[in-house]
């Protein structure tokens, strides 16, 4: 006999679980907020660091990744329809085997989301099992292969990637109420970049740092 869960008891168990989440999450940043709290106390005779007694295990069922909100990422991309209007609207191949213009486009975002520097360090992302796993593929573009896709692109292609992008931005942002609308905020700052001395004309100079330019 099957049993269905109504709407309206999904939604009071996800409002639960929330409110749960919210409650943990709360009691951590208290936990940590008053341990690392500075107030005086005696002198140590010893470091702070003292742990000794560590172990590490290899659990069969439950993995660890750094880049833990990276599925995350790809349920926004999909949702938000970046996914389908960029293989809707960038064509650079005839036939996908197996990558589509989508998989090579969010597998070099999440790169960087992850913490990469350089095209090369696909490489780790595609020997990391759990990132696979939480990306629900069985491989992902190497280097080599990403750097092919790449080149592929031209001025128009650029543009048309552009434009999907902003076109998802639009769906999003429709989603905002109306009040949302009604004030935007700017925020700006000023960044002093060094120069080397490389060229001094016509650049207004900063008593603190000979060299560098204060861009408004």
């Amino acid at each position: 006999m099957s049993h269905t869960i109504s709407k309206k008891t999904r939604k009071r168990n996800g409002r639960k679980t929330r409110e749960r989440n919210r409650r943990i999450l709360n009691e951590r940043k208290r936990r940590v907020l008053k341990r690392i709290e500075n107030r005086p106390g005696p002198e140590r005779e010893e470091p702070m660091m003292t742990a000794s007694n560590i172990h590490y295990e290899l659990a069969d069922r439950v993995q660890g990744l750094s880049a833990g909100g990276i599925g995350a990422m790809l349920l926004l991309a999909r949702n938000t329809g970046l996914i389908k209007d960029i293989d809707s609207n960038l064509v650079l191949f005839k036939r996908h085997l197996p990558y589509h213009e989508s998989d090579h486009v969010l597998n070099i975002a999440f790169n960087i989301l992850a913490g990469g520097k350089r095209i090369e360090h696909l490489e780790l992302r595609r020997n990391d099992e759990v990132y696979l796993n939480a990306l629900g593929a069985q491989r992902i573009p190497d280097p080599t292969t990403a750097g092919d896709f790449c080149r592929r692109f031209s001025e128009a292609h650029v543009v048309t990637l552009m434009d999907a992008i902003n076109e998802t931005r639009l769906r999003v942002w429709s989603q905002q109420p109306h009040e949302f609308f009604e004030e935007a905020i700017l925020d700006v700052d000023g960044t002093i970049v060094g120069t080397d001395a490389e060229r001094k004309q016509g650049v207004d100079m900063p008593t603190t740092a000979p060299g560098a330019i204060i861009p408004c």
